[in-house]
């Protein structure tokens, strides 16, 4: 193409400027289309889409009905982009599917999943570790620290006698089974050794001496609220009851005022003197729990004192003050068979202020009596165990006197273990008992075969 300019040169825009609308070699697309088809010797080709076949042909799919493939993997050009960040439907197992579900409700409450794991870590925690023994003895908390139990271990075997091999079990299993109960529930435990012991120089007072190891306790410890006295022949049969779910949280149901509800004394109740105010002449003393100092369980003969309960208060020191009296004691002493026992019930029976600060709890509340006590009156359902209730505590009182003291507290030592057995040891025993019924089916099967076989011979 020629070039002007005053360099000699035309630009290419000039140039091609002249040929256009109409200059004077115009040349259109169509006859240079024409021009190169006649020197390559064929015929022009129709442009796309420009005959009515191919119009046609473009217009008959979008006609024709549209259906879906079968797989959803042919709708994708790049089949390899298919399955990146998620797993193919087709694919997806239950498993996975179920976790993945999981783990999307966890992640939208994590904030409340957090705090769940929080608390399942603490319970377990708080259980395999001494702190629920700390709980339980703060005094703010569990309470156990307001509760004082008082065992008379008897360990030189009392001023008559010398103990054998028999009455050093019965002492050895009755501390440990205290101590084992005290260490789970927080409480406190006071072993007094009676074994020798004389307040007097001129007197016997064994039996009496719970009165004075009471008033020693009530000082050694005074921050506790209730002192528990035990006698030595007693067993807990239910470690897992603590004395406050068991008795003291709902104190005027577990107990009645009014001894007439079971009364094998005979006692008048309530005394009807004209001079003496109306809480004294009540039934029930003022009703109210926080009058309560003294609790006592009842049995065939009266007053039970191998398990009862003492209140610290200024009516406890006055109630113990007179019950040691020795004024009292040499008056009376020789009445008195049971001693501190009938000593308390003389103190009922004649002294108006102490009525209304006692109350009385069912005996298999706290001190249950194995079948051979209160042997008069047979199988009494209001003093002698069952196993079926699980009773709290059993008292074997007056074992000395014709049974086996060693023997019951033996029998009920392995009673109150089976009954207290975990789940996996109830499942242990269970297999047990099934494979040796299982071997004794088999034994018992051979002997018939084999006595069969000697009939035939």
């Amino acid at each position: 193409m020629p070039h002007n300019g005053s360099s000699g040169r035309t630009s290419p825009m000039r140039s091609y400027g002249q040929y256009l609308n109409g200059g004077a070699n115009n040349v259109t697309w169509a006859s240079a289309q024409a021009k190169s088809a006649e020197i390559k010797g064929y015929p022009a080709l129709e442009p796309k889409n420009q005959g009515w076949f191919a119009r046609s042909f473009r217009r008959l799919p979008t006609s024709l009905p549209h259906f879906s493939p079968k797989r959803i993997n042919d709708r994708y050009a790049e089949k390899e982009k298919l399955g990146r960040g998620r797993w193919p439907p087709g694919i997806k197992s239950r498993l996975r599917t179920i976790a993945s579900r999981i783990w999307r409700a966890i992640w939208r409450m994590r904030l409340r999943s957090i705090f769940l794991v929080g608390c399942i870590i603490f319970a377990i925690s708080f259980y395999l570790t001494p702190l629920h023994r700390v709980y339980r003895r703060t005094s703010w908390l569990g309470g156990g620290s307001k509760f004082v139990v008082i065992l008379a271990a008897n360990q030189g075997g009392g001023v008559m006698e010398w103990k054998g091999a028999r009455e050093w079990a019965i002492e050895r299993d009755s501390v440990r089974n205290k101590k084992k109960y005290v260490k789970n529930w927080g409480y406190e435990l006071e072993i007094v050794d009676m074994s020798t012991k004389k307040r007097y120089a001129h007197e016997w007072r064994e039996s009496w001496e719970k009165v004075d190891t009471i008033r020693n306790a009530m000082r050694k410890y005074p921050d506790a609220e209730w002192f528990w006295w035990l006698d030595l022949n007693t067993f807990i049969m239910e470690p897992s009851y603590s004395l406050q779910s068991h008795i003291f949280n709902d104190l005027a149901s577990n107990t009645y005022r009014d001894i007439n509800e079971y009364n094998p004394l005979g006692i008048e109740h309530p005394l009807q003197t004209p001079y003496l105010d109306p809480e004294s002449r009540s039934t029930v003393g003022d009703g109210k729990p926080e009058s309560i100092n003294l609790v006592v369980p009842q049995d065939c003969g009266g007053f039970n004192l191998g398990s009862f309960f003492v209140r610290r208060s200024s009516w406890t020191d006055r109630l113990l003050d007179i019950w040691w009296d020795p004024v009292a004691y040499e008056q009376k002493h020789m009445e008195w068979e049971h001693k501190e026992q009938d000593a308390l019930e003389y103190l009922y029976k004649n002294q108006p202020w102490v009525r209304p600060h006692m109350a009385f709890i069912p005996q298999r509340k706290v001190n249950s009596f194995p079948p051979g006590a209160c042997g008069d009156n047979g199988d009494d359902p209001k003093i002698h165990y069952r196993e079926s209730d699980r009773d709290f505590l059993v008292n074997m009182a007056g074992c000395e006197w014709g049974r086996d003291c060693w023997g019951e507290m033996y029998n009920y030592r392995q009673l109150s273990n089976r009954l207290n057995r975990s789940r996996w040891e109830k499942l242990k025993d269970r297999i047990g008992d099934g494979v040796k019924a299982l071997k004794e089916g088999r034994k018992k099967t051979t002997e018939e075969t084999g006595g069969d076989e000697k009939k035939k011979e």
